[in-house]
């Protein structure tokens, strides 16, 4: 009997131990592929899930999926499903509209997960997948997380039209609220940040009638809003305009992951001063720096303060690198600010303010000045890839 049962035990250890090996292969070339087709998670969703005797692998990217198929091990009783996003099971409803003044998007299906940017009212995304209560969207910036269901309204194609064709308003003051009727004594329906869009019901008593993307109804004092098409059409912005908006968002909390007079990150602070002027850039500091016209600002891997003055102009966005610190070259973007002339950027850290790159001026910032790594020009660049006028983006209606 005790033979028996070792041979049962071993038995078991074998199949075991093979389970565990094909696995770990599944995991191997999952690895591999996701590394060659969807290396960032910010752009390119790709995910693995083993449960039992079912493997699944959903993704974005159809190239990721088809290689996978090609090149998965066998496993016998176990059942392999391949998953294009967004999946048949969605209905068609793969549209959404942001629906709150900010919306927060996260790393992750819950509450508690990192902050990873966030979405203004009116923002069009493409929904690739639910989960509980969350949404995996996509923003116009190419930006995957997961956003709360209540921040959007989840539209199909049609209805998704509908409201890229609506007469809209840009609400353009930097902070505000809707109300319930055309009185700012009557109930609040929200409150509102500058880039909120909103749909054009009509006017009364120096109001605009707006709706929301889930069919709320409210007003807004038409002091503090403009018409959208006019807001779409103001031609490519100079460097005084985009200067004129990143000040308006001076002693704004650093906040990780925001994007709205709420609270800034570093790169949601330079996004967001081209975004209000009518530019989308990409939504990360290591992102913006592989986009736009580079300017050489260095020498021997050091910050060159002599070609900083000579070769900058306002606008410009400066990358910095915190591995400097440790003495590493080649280090990965950490922050991000905006250049305004005469030496000086602007940049939210700990708060929206500004500094220095001389080394002799009052507001000097040598933490940051020293781990310079670069520049890029976005105003000459605008209609290059990823450097896209928001009227030439068709998410919100591509004229």
């Amino acid at each position: 009997m005790k033979g028996l049962f070792l041979g049962l035990f071993l038995s078991f250890c074998v199949i075991g131990a093979k389970a565990q090996s094909d696995t770990t292969a599944y995991r191997t070339l999952a690895a591999e592929v996701q590394k060659k087709y969807a290396p960032d998670k910010r752009s390119v969703y790709f995910n693995l899930q083993m449960r039992g005797d079912s493997i699944r692998l959903e993704s974005t990217s159809e190239a990721a999926l088809l290689e996978f198929e090609k090149m998965k091990p066998t496993i016998q009783n176990v059942k392999f499903t391949s998953v294009l996003l967004p999946a048949k099971s969605s209905n068609g409803l793969i549209y959404g509209v942001a629906n709150i003044s900010v919306g927060n998007n996260r790393s992750n299906p819950q509450h508690g997960a990192e902050l990873m940017t966030q979405m203004l009212l009116g923002t069009p995304v493409e929904i690739f997948k639910k989960q509980g209560g969350f949404y995996l969207v996509k923003t116009p910036d190419g930006y995957l997380a997961w956003t709360d269901g209540g921040a959007l309204a989840v539209m199909n194609e049609q209805t998704f039209k509908d409201w890229q064709k609506a007469d809209k308003v840009v609400f353009t003051a930097d902070y505000g609220h809707a109300f319930s009727k055309a009185d700012i004594n009557s109930t609040r329906v929200s409150d509102l940040v500058n880039g909120n869009i909103l749909q054009l019901l009509g006017e009364e008593n120096g109001f605009y009638k707006v709706g929301y993307p889930d069919k709320r109804t409210a007003f807004i004092p038409k002091a503090q809003a403009g018409m959208y098409k006019q807001w779409l059409k103001r031609p490519n912005p100079k460097a005084t305009a985009i200067l004129a908006t990143a000040q308006t968002l001076l002693g704004v909390p650093y906040l990780w992951g925001g994007t709205s007079i709420k609270g800034v990150d570093c790169s949601g602070f330079t996004k967001t001063a081209y975004f209000l002027n009518g530019i989308i850039i990409p939504r990360d500091a290591s992102q913006q720096a592989l986009v736009g016209d580079g300017i050489d600002v260095l020498e021997n891997e050091t910050i060159s303060v002599a070609k900083c003055l000579a070769n900058l102009q306002p606008g410009d966005l400066l990358f910095f690198s915190a591995a400097k610190r440790r003495g590493i070259n080649g280090g990965r973007v950490t922050h991000t600010a905006i250049y305004m002339g005469n030496g000086e950027f602007i940049q939210s850290a700990g708060m929206v303010k500004i500094n220095s790159l001389v080394p002799t001026a009052a507001n000097y910032d040598e933490g940051q000045s020293t781990t310079l790594v670069g520049a890029r020009r976005i105003l000459t660049a605008i209609g290059k890839p990823e450097i896209t006028r928001v009227d030439h983006h068709e998410w919100y209606g591509k004229n």
